[in-house]
């Protein structure tokens, strides 16, 4: 009997902007190194997994806003998705102390020139860099949007939350040449068109996020809809048919449908 491996707590997250060029909401995304053991070569979010230093940044509130009637889990989720955002693209959703405006992205750069390479490094912790800098973690730009779970038999399982945030003004982002190798502002659309003609690798999850993103004219509207709405978690079942391979989400987690096929059989 195989063994059911438990789910690794993830966050991931949608950084969205109205295109200078379009009319067309863009979101950043970058493509994960080859190497990389989940996702390899992918485009993706930025984001990853939770983990104990979030925990230790959850447990003193002085160091986020819009905490307010959070258990632990939830805190954690939303820490990891700004920490891992920060790693991996540099875009910082924090605040000066005492401010009510994100930091902007003179500052947020010079945060990200001083302690984002140690930080990928494990040099320092994320707690450190906030309380070096002043920062407070802005929790209330995050609006959640899908949770996804890996299905049972997978090697390596992963429990996501994912959320929407408009991306501070003018704070462009960049991937860190590591775990990821190439980064873009790209419209809904482009990557769907890319994922059909194989320009792009794109996975199930971050497929279905981006045909239902595009179904909204704006960032605004983006946020408007998502916020305050039930959230249903889908767990993909895999099933075989005679020409390939489907996979069944739940109906009612919004995504118009709920067997989609996935590939044929090789």
């Amino acid at each position: 009997m195989t063994e059911i491996v438990a789910p690794r707590l993830a966050s991931t997250v949608l950084l969205l902007r109205d295109g200078t060029s379009s009319r067309e909401i863009e979101v950043f995304m970058m493509v994960r190194h080859h190497q990389i053991e989940f996702n390899s070569g992918a485009l993706v979010f930025p984001g990853g997994s939770v983990d104990k230093n979030d925990k230790e940044i959850a447990a003193d509130p002085a160091l986020y806003s819009g905490g307010e009637g959070l258990d632990g889990d939830a805190l954690g989720f939303r820490i990891a998705a700004i920490r891992e955002t920060f790693e991996e693209s540099g875009i910082l959703l924090a605040r000066p102390q005492g401010s009510k405006h994100l930091v902007d992205a003179k500052r947020a750069d010079e945060i990200a020139t001083a302690h984002r390479a140690a930080l990928n490094e494990g040099k320092i912790g994320f707690l450190k860099v906030l309380t070096d800098n002043g920062m407070v973690l802005a929790l209330d730009e995050l609006v959640p949007y899908a949770h996804w779970i890996t299905p049972e038999g997978m090697p390596k399982r992963f429990d996501t939350w994912f959320f929407l945030a408009a991306a501070p003004p003018e704070q462009l982002g960049a991937h860190d040449g590591k775990e990821s190798t190439d980064s873009i502002w790209v419209s809904t659309r482009e990557a769907l068109e890319g994922g059909e003609t194989g320009r792009f690798k794109l996975p199930f999850p971050t497929t279905r996020n981006l045909i239902r993103l595009g179904k909204q004219p704006n960032v605004g509207a983006a946020l408007a809809d998502s916020k305050g709405k039930p959230i249903v978690a889908v767990m993909p079942v895999m099933t075989k048919t005679a020409t390939g391979r489907q996979l069944r989400i739940p109906k009612e987690a919004g995504y118009d449908g709920e067997v989609f096929d996935v590939g044929a059989l090789g």
